[in-house]
């Protein structure tokens, strides 16, 4: 077989949302897991901005297939941690029900200082997503894929929504997390830089003018990764299935695989205005798999499973080369099946029960992993 002209390293965060299986309610429970998850995971393992929440990562992952392995150790552990003192985890990136006024800081420096900045803002994070970075060493190379593949943000969202319910109210969203997030300032669709240059320019002048104290603050949905040479995307939803996660995380490689491609025979994927890329954004927010997309080349809105389809096709000529072609024929039942998202509103509709959403979840969460 042919060397794969394709080489990379990724790596995938996870937050989870600590739960009592019996009422469904959230348990502000993360020393225990800190205690019992350090021995077995080490730094993969960390807190997060409110005691009922827990974070995972892997390491540095040379496959997708390696990833997805140290991805279900992690979910595995934890989930034998919570069994072992009655507890679940639940991969939702927000709880059906329970309040987040009600919900305790974890009483860590860097969270006690986002709450006095941010006041409630901060108080109301009871949010939970998915990070993956992938290493790019080349620090203007990394700023032209960011202004690249902001483009494909809004398909990675609708593909990976999980928050439709917030504080015991149906939103009418797919992502409310998005919604809470977004709240924060320095979120959203990244804006178009010229080059590495201008980055550090970027960041000099917000420090001096006392905008922010350094970089991880910073949270656009695509950015330089203020800690490694890495690209990082966070604009998904924790995604509850295993399967799905690894789907949507082959995705993001096959992405940038197909652009360095292009790169490579001086060719790039056009970039378009923040303002519209924004608004799709908000329509996946809003619906989804389920709503319409601008294709901003043809100027004409576009049913977004369609739209997705017609990824698969742009990147499918990598996808051997990355050896991720069974990861990414999960994209398809995405598609078919729906999202936790749709998931979770049919359990909704057909129990009238957001404690039966919680049990599913917990059932989705594990599934694949046990």
């Amino acid at each position: 077989m042919a060397k794969s002209p394709y080489t990379y390293t990724i790596g995938i965060e996870e937050e989870y949302l600590i739960v009592d299986p019996e009422t469904g309610e959230l348990s502000s429970s993360i020393e225990i897991f800190l205690k019992d998850g350090k021995d077995k995971l080490g730094n993969q393992i960390t807190t997060e901005m409110l005691q009922c929440q827990v974070e995972v990562g892997t390491p540095v992952c040379h496959s997708i297939q390696e990833a997805r392995d140290q991805l279900r150790h992690a979910r595995k552990t934890v989930h034998q941690i919570a069994q072992n003192n009655g507890l679940n985890i639940i991969a939702a990136a927000t709880h059906p029900f329970s309040k987040w006024s009600t919900q305790s800081i974890t009483e860590r420096t860097r969270y006690e200082g986002l709450v006095f900045e941010n006041k409630v803002l901060a108080r109301q994070l009871l949010i939970c997503g998915m990070h993956m970075h992938i290493g790019i060493e080349d620090d203007d190379l990394r700023i032209d894929l960011m202004n690249q593949l902001s483009y494909f943000c809004p398909h990675l969202l609708a593909l990976s929504t999980s928050s439709p319910f917030w504080d015991g109210y149906d939103t009418g969203l797919k992502s409310y997390r998005s919604v809470i997030f977004e709240a924060l300032p320095r979120t959203g669709i990244p804006p178009q830089l010229r080059s590495w240059g201008d980055y550090l320019e970027y960041i000099d002048v917000a420090i001096k003018t006392n905008c922010f104290d350094e970089p991880t603050k910073i949270r656009w949905d695509l950015r330089p990764s203020p800690k490694y040479p890495t690209l990082e995307f966070r604009i998904t939803d924790v995604v509850t299935r295993l399967d799905e996660a690894i789907a949507i995380c082959a995705l993001k490689v096959a992405l940038t695989a197909k652009l360095m491609k292009l790169r490579r025979n001086n060719m790039s994927w056009r970039v378009y205005r923040n303002e519209l890329i924004q608004e799709n954004k908000w329509r996946a927010v809003r619906y989804g798999i389920d709503g319409k997309l601008i294709d901003l080349g043809k100027k004409k809105e576009v049913d977004a499973k369609q739209l997705i389809y017609e990824l698969l096709g742009f990147v499918d000529d990598v996808v051997d080369d990355l050896g991720i072609r069974d990861e990414i024929s999960q994209i398809p039942k995405i598609l078919s099946q729906g999202t936790s998202a749709d998931r979770q509103l049919r359990v909704f509709a057909e129990t009238g029960s957001q404690k039966a959403v919680v049990d599913n979840l917990i059932r989705e969460t594990m599934e694949g992993v046990l």
